[in-house]
């Protein structure tokens, strides 16, 4: 599994993502008691895992710890927060993705990567007291044992700052699991390991995901040829081996856009391209209505972009 001993490489782990709920308008006497309080929950809930297998990253206003080990550590981290009756607020996210561990100005360790990132955007879509998870996370995740699927509700796609579609899951209230963190991982199924690795969309990039390493490895050559560039060593992430990877590139001249008064209307092959194009649009002041979104086998977007002054 998972081990990140240096920042040579770059590897797709698991990211949990909290957010203490109204911190930032609470005095600073309330703040600090709510920081203590939930150290304290947090501390308690990564007691079963051991220090190697995951950095911790303090932001302030929550945290963003990045599990090196089985990817079920962070939902089980959630899931015992969640469950302390009398514990702040928080919100949550988990991201399922490529990271690099770096060290800081004081020499300690930190994480950096869309892992993270994407992380914490999945966190800004959950409300106080909900677990949301990315599709990456939840498709690696809910295969491993058949209790897991029956934790999440699939919560369908959102869109961030930056018109990025992340599509997300709710792990259901109440939701209870067999194991806890740091407790060993469920053999792995050896009838799955001649099966063809999974490629789907993680909004930044591509996530790969097979049960055997060579067939992840034949994935990436497949993508490779449609230009794609590998953005993360293949890593052993629980019972499946995980990679990550650019979208194909495409030119955006590949994208059209239909004009109807002050609504434009852009297609194109890929979600990527498509999202870029928005991206070029929002500068020059559009604004997203419809994110990106697969329609009879076309990607495709709306926006609308009104004259200055109105």
């Amino acid at each position: 599994m998972a081990r990140m001993e240096s920042s040579d490489r770059t590897l797709v782990c698991s990211v949990l993502f909290l957010d203490i709920v109204g911190y930032s308008k609470k005095p600073v006497a309330d703040q600090l008691q709510l920081k203590q309080s939930f150290n304290r929950a947090l501390s308690e809930a990564l007691e079963a895992v051991p220090p190697r297998d995951r950095v911790i990253t303090d932001t302030g206003d929550g945290a963003a710890v990045t599990f090196f080990g089985d990817p079920e550590n962070a939902l089980f981290v959630a899931l015992s927060i969640r469950e302390n009756a009398g514990r702040p607020a928080v919100r949550m996210g988990i991201n399922l993705g490529p990271v690099r561990m770096v060290h800081d100005l004081n020499g300690e360790k930190n994480v950096i990567g869309d892992g993270i990132n994407n992380a914490q955007r999945v966190m800004n879509f959950s409300k106080p007291g909900q677990v949301l998870v990315s599709r990456s996370f939840y498709e690696v995740v809910s295969c491993l044992a058949t209790e897991y699927a029956g934790l999440f509700r699939h919560e369908g796609p959102r869109t961030d700052k930056h018109v990025r579609v992340h599509d997300v899951y709710a792990v259901v209230a109440g939701a209870r699991a067999r194991r806890r963190a740091g407790e060993a991982a469920p053999a792995v199924d050896e009838t799955r390991a001649h099966l063809p690795a999974e490629v789907f969309d993680a909004g930044a990039h591509l996530i790969v995901s097979g049960y055997s390493k060579s067939s992840v490895q034949d994935a990436l050559n497949n993508l490779a040829q449609s230009g794609s560039r590998v953005i993360s060593d293949i890593t052993e992430v629980g019972a499946k081996w995980v990679a990550a990877c650019e979208h194909p590139q495409v030119p955006l001249s590949a994208c059209r856009i239909e004009e109807l008064g002050y609504t434009r209307i852009v297609t194109g092959p890929t979600q990527e391209a498509v999202v870029a194009k928005l991206e070029e649009l929002v500068q020059f002041g559009a604004v997203v209505v419809r994110a990106a979104e697969l329609v009879g086998g076309v990607w495709a977007a709306v926006c609308e972009v009104r004259p200055s002054g109105r």
